[in-house]
């Protein structure tokens, strides 16, 4: 089921397949949006909230982050029992309301407990997408939309460094947040006036505490979604790390200024073009192939870099520095999507609560590691790279825990 099925056509009634793919991009870009547009005026909302340590402005990402993370828990049961509109709409509604507060926040603490909301708000879409998606599709189809989707979706933190760079050149950093507004609230409408709803009526879910608790248990004891899921956000935690500290590496150590969002996007542009190969190959290779080759480039890429950064100039020049992280991207993108389409694959009947449960411990998970991470910043790009390379290996551990250690071997020709 490669092709845009006629289970897809039903589902969806008529919406064409660029369209579904572009709004669902769209829709888990609003997660981007909040995060990385915002990253090239850190330094001033710390100043202008009266921040004193570096560090501790890398809460503004974190505190999103965890919201993120902890509401996903809730709103795949609510899309399993009312559907996948309501719900997002509703998550979509909070997200554009905690942008407009963020506008007039009166201090660092407040506007950590906005940013918290905002992405408790964004929850929805991280979540019900991915349920949407596999309501539509399953095994390699899903895997090959999702990396369109990803594609798509990686457009955002290519543009939106650079968008926020330019916004602050015409005003403060709460322009950028009244942009994220503005965004978010056409996003809504134009999936209230163009998604139809995708869950089949014979998959709704009563919204009862042992329907839940009984989901979670399908959820957790699925060997495949589990061992996938921790991997998932071992990996992610790498990147979180990353996202933390980014605006302290290219500013901080190499002096980058106005150009930090050049060095974002140039990396953004090899996850992106990852996303769109494996789209292409994803079909004819499946997705264990591609994931596990991915992730061991990825283990050697990042190990080759730690030595470099250990042994090798102090600091590392630019160029090699983003050479070796957009190689290292690069392999992510294979893993990012498949990893987790792997760990719906099983899951299809329970695909709202699956998603959310998976998403909860991939996000809250990965981003505790992303903390560790960027808090470990100590003026050099050290705790990165070793903290790329030891995620790369737990990674490793729990895929081969999940395979019973036989790996690049699909369970069926369909992934």
């Amino acid at each position: 089921m490669t092709n845009f099925s006629q289970t897809a056509v039903d589902r969806l009634r008529g919406m064409s397949r660029p369209e579904f793919i572009a709004m669902m991009a769209m829709l888990m870009a609003l997660n981007a949006l909040a995060i990385d547009i915002m990253l090239p005026g850190l330094q001033e909302i710390g100043a202008s909230l009266g921040v004193e340590s570096e560090n501790h402005r890398q809460y503004v990402v974190s505190s999103y982050i965890f919201g993120l993370g902890v509401a996903q828990l809730l709103y795949g049961p609510l899309s399993d029992r009312f559907g996948r509109r309501i719900p997002m709409l509703f998550g979509i509604g909070i997200y554009v309301v905690c942008s407009i507060g963020i506008i007039v926040v009166p201090s660092f603490a407040t506007m950590l407990i906005l940013r918290f909301i905002q992405g408790a708000g964004a929850a929805a879409t991280r979540v019900i997408t991915i349920s949407i998606v596999r309501d539509v599709y399953g095994g390699r189809a899903m895997a090959e939309v999702m990396s369109l989707i990803m594609m798509v979706f990686m457009i955002v933190p290519i543009i939106a460094p650079g968008t926020g760079q330019v916004i602050m050149f015409f005003g403060e950093w709460h322009l950028i947040f009244a942009f994220i507004a503005v965004i978010s609230l056409a996003m809504g409408f134009w999936m209230y006036v163009r998604l139809p709803e995708t869950l089949d009526s014979a998959d709704v879910r009563p919204f009862t505490a042992s329907s839940i608790l009984d989901a979670f248990r399908i959820v957790l004891t699925n060997r495949i979604a589990l061992c996938y899921t921790i991997a998932s956000t071992f990996i992610f935690g790498a990147l979180f790390g990353f996202i933390n500290s980014a605006q302290q590496i290219y500013v901080g150590i190499y002096e980058l200024g106005i150009w930090f969002p050049v060095a974002f996007a140039a990396v953004a542009v090899f996850m992106s073009l990852s996303s769109f190969l494996n789209a292409r190959f994803v079909g004819r290779f499946g997705m264990r192939r591609l994931s596990h080759g991915s992730l061991f480039g990825f283990i050697t890429i990042t190990f080759i870099w730690m030595l470099v950064q250990i042994f090798g100039p102090q600091p590392m020049p630019i160029l090699l520095f983003l050479v070796f992280f957009s190689l290292a991207m690069f392999q992510f993108g294979w893993i990012g999507s498949n990893f987790n389409s792997l760990a719906m694959e099983p899951l299809g009947h329970v695909a709202g609560t699956a998603s959310s449960a998976l998403g909860f411990m991939s996000t809250v998970g990965g981003s505790f590691i992303g903390v560790a991470i960027g808090q470990a910043f100590d003026g050099t790009a050290l705790p990165l790279v070793v903290g790329f390379f030891s995620v790369s290996i737990v990674g490793l551990i729990f895929v081969l825990i999940g395979e019973k250690g036989k790996l690049f071997q699909p369970h069926n020709p369909r992934v």
